[in-house]
């Protein structure tokens, strides 16, 4: 049932539903995107950890829920295809989308460069070699050769990365000259408007991802290929938005930061998080590499795209976005049978 069990689900109810959870969406992100700028400004953080954890935290806040309420419900299921099609989406379409809005080339700088994107390489290399770590220290008994038991003491390596992450982030804070420190900021409001923000966002994305996934099921989308683009972009929703507007404010430095750290918060954090709370979970590596590997190229081309005089211009965009064209084409073979990586 749609609109919190008040409606059916169908295709006029969950078209209706998607504008105007949208709506929300664009709403409780000018809220999040507002609030964390002056709590920014306040506390004297630099561009880069604002947008990299207190607006990419903030707008990562729905898939972490969701993954921690599958856990507490028992249904918990890592579904690496949807979590890394949706870092795909943040990784190519979003850049694209916030440069292609803004008005001059999306300007970066080294930092970004070469310490988000970096690390962010270095997170999707971790996650990687903790799957890998499953399939050797915790195989499946009587199943296939590349299925394997992610524990507890293995999800705690992707957290133990991101607590060397939040380090860096604070030293980079000590560090900082703030030059736009303020005290004419009514700091209790901010984070009321932000806490309110974060809450529009969470039901508001519940609705889509619940309206989208029940439109692929009536128009009998396959399950890969509607969790992998679909849902994968809808769950992104706040993570694009957010960037757009900050683009388009001329904040290039928040927008390409909350998307690099929205998907380090993802990876690291809201999949063990969701393994600490479940237990185990099992992983197909099978099904996990090709994936990852898709990830670790569309990193890859967005690094030498933002490399390239420190900017992303209108042209790469436009590539980022043929980028993840192919990607989906690449999905509809697999789903198609005419290739045969996924298994």
């Amino acid at each position: 049932m749609a609109l919190f069990g008040l409606l059916p689900h169908t295709p006029v109810v969950d078209v209706f539903v998607v504008f105007v959870a949208t709506g929300l969406i664009w709403m409780g992100s000018g809220w999040l995107e507002g609030s964390a700028e002056r709590l920014s400004m306040y506390y004297g953080l630099p561009a880069v950890v604002q947008g990299s954890i207190v607006v990419a935290v903030g707008s990562s806040f729905p898939e972490l829920s969701s993954v921690v309420f599958a856990a507490l419900s028992g249904v918990f299921d890592i579904g690496v295809g949807a979590i890394v099609g949706s870092a795909i989406f943040n990784i190519l379409a979003i850049p694209a989308f916030s440069a292609l809005v803004s008005d001059e080339p999306l300007e970066t700088n080294r930092t970004l460069v070469y310490k988000e994107a970096q690390f962010y390489m270095i997170a999707v290399s971790v996650l990687v070699v903790t799957f890998a770590f499953a399939v050797i220290y915790a195989p499946v008994p009587d199943g296939p050769p590349l299925l394997g038991r992610i524990t507890r003491p293995l999800a705690i390596l992707p957290l133990l990365l991101y607590g060397l992450y939040l380090f860096i982030q604070w030293q980079d804070v000590n560090d900082h000259d703030a030059e736009h420190l303020t005290d004419d900021i009514q700091i209790e409001r901010q984070w009321l408007t932000l806490v309110a923000g974060l809450a529009v966002i969470l039901v508001a994305v519940e609705q889509v991802v619940g309206s989208v996934e029940s439109l692929s099921t009536t128009f009998g989308i396959p399950e890969l290929l509607a969790g992998v683009t679909i849902v994968a972009a809808a769950t992104s929703l706040p993570d694009l938005l957010v960037s757009v507007r900050a683009a388009r404010r001329g904040k290039s430095v928040t927008s390409l930061a909350n998307v690099l750290g929205s998907n380090t918060f993802d990876l690291l954090v809201a999949i063990p998080l969701g393994v600490l709370i479940a237990g185990s979970v099992v992983i197909d590596f099978a099904t996990a590499v090709p994936m990852m590997g898709v990830l670790t190229l569309a990193t890859v081309l967005l690094f030498a795209a933002l490399r390239t005089d420190l900017s992303l211009t209108k042209l790469e965009a436009y590539a980022l976005i043929v980028s993840y064209l192919l990607f989906v084409a690449w999905i509809i073979a697999e789903v198609l049978g005419v290739t045969g990586a996924l298994r």
